[in-house]
């Protein structure tokens, strides 16, 4: 088997174990989540941390959002612009949410798109070492070349519940790994830089 049939037969066998989570254990778990990095996630005032609006079974980060956009940081979400590319508009307050693609809401392209410092990641499977399985379209590894290539080192939080861990993500020499890992267990480091 292939890396990348490997990597197909994780992601689907992790995303159905997420789908198998109900409403009620997703928002505690989700609560879960906001209380282990509310505080403990380092930034200073003003410092752009882009998360994303729950599609899907994906953890709900409204939560852990609200508590970074109180302790200062400016917040965006990811908004679709073609079939390679994500942009990151900023979202404030009562501004109205239009659809983004991929099943997404956001801020509508009058919204600031914006170079994240921090960036909250979705994923469909994880590892102990920090590698991630994005969802196949490769739109999150694409953005942070991006940011890489004019010189930014966003700093990357993988999101998903425990259930998403696996034994060993193959990795290829493109894949991107994690600073650290969100669960509703807690925070974990792959990097010094968090605490």
């Amino acid at each position: 088997m292939t890396a990348r049939e490997l990597k197909a037969q994780l992601r689907n066998e992790r995303l159905a174990a997420r789908n198998g989570i109900t409403p009620e254990e997703r928002i505690s778990k989700s609560l879960a989540m906001a209380d282990h990095a509310g505080e403990a996630v380092a930034f200073s005032p003003g410092t752009i941390v882009s998360g994303f609006l729950p599609i899907r079974s994906e953890a709900d980060l409204r939560p852990l959002m609200a508590q970074f956009a109180a302790r200062g940081a400016r917040l965006c979400v990811p908004a679709i612009l073609d079939k390679q590319t994500i942009a990151f508009r900023e979202l404030t307050e009562g501004v109205p949410l239009i659809d983004t693609g991929f099943g997404t809401v956001g801020p509508g392209a009058e919204a600031a798109i914006l170079d994240p410092e921090i960036m909250l990641v979705p994923l469909s499977a994880f590892d102990a070492r920090g590698h991630r399985i994005g969802y196949g379209a490769g739109y999150y590894d694409r953005a942070i070349s991006r940011l890489r290539e004019k010189g930014l080192h966003p700093k990357l939080i993988g999101i998903a519940f425990d259930c998403q861990e696996v034994a060993h993500v193959p990795d290829e020499p493109h894949d991107i790994s994690l600073d650290a890992i969100l669960t509703e267990s807690g925070l974990r480091f792959f990097a010094s830089w968090i605490g």
